[in-house]
């Protein structure tokens, strides 16, 4: 919440956004955890992982302002504009999740939900042992981690370039107030 004290803040992310959030980390991380070893735990935290991103994807469409994909998820136009200003270091602080990070949080959410659906289907009586589902379940999860580690990167590097501390902004859901260069 934000306190009388903080004026200069403004909340950003829901609680449902942030629960979410953290949610998909744990049983992304669950789910590495137990591969290979301990195959029925491994099966149920993607299921939780597979609830959690649909859950995310509604929310995506109506939940609060800055959890709608429509706020944040840009056209290819704007998304590269972004990219240009990036590069020549001058470009605008967002309120929400800039350009680049809404389409990681697709393509995050994206190829949780192709992880699922492998895992899944490698469970059917139709897939079960099938090379291919296996091979596709597997590069996805290296994709993922790939995509993981990006979205770190990200958020370590817009957090310098900006003077706040985005990790603590996915916690308490409070972010710095905009300035009149920031895009709300």
């Amino acid at each position: 919440m934000i306190q009388q004290a903080d004026a200069a803040a403004v909340k950003v992310w829901d609680r449902a956004v942030r629960c979410l959030h953290w949610a998909l980390v744990l049983a992304v991380a669950g789910a590495w955890i137990t591969t290979e070893r301990w195959v029925w735990a491994h099966q149920a935290v993607g299921y939780v992982a597979l609830g959690v991103m649909l859950l995310r994807l509604l929310w995506g469409f109506a939940g609060s302002r800055y959890a709608r994909f429509a706020q944040f998820v840009r056209g290819p136009r704007p998304t590269w504009r972004y990219v240009l200003q990036l590069r020549a270091r001058r470009e605008p602080r967002y309120i929400g999740h800039n350009p680049l990070g809404g389409w990681m949080v697709l393509a995050l959410l994206l190829c949780v939900l192709a992880l699922g659906l492998t895992g899944w289907l490698y469970t059917t009586d139709w897939f079960w042992g099938d090379a291919l589902v296996d091979a596709l379940h597997h590069g996805l999860a290296w994709a993922l981690l790939v995509l993981v580690v990006m979205h770190v990167a990200g958020v370590l590097f817009t957090s310098l370039r900006h003077h706040e501390n985005l990790l603590r902004a996915m916690c308490s859901g409070v972010k710095r107030a905009p300035h009149e260069d920031d895009v709300n």
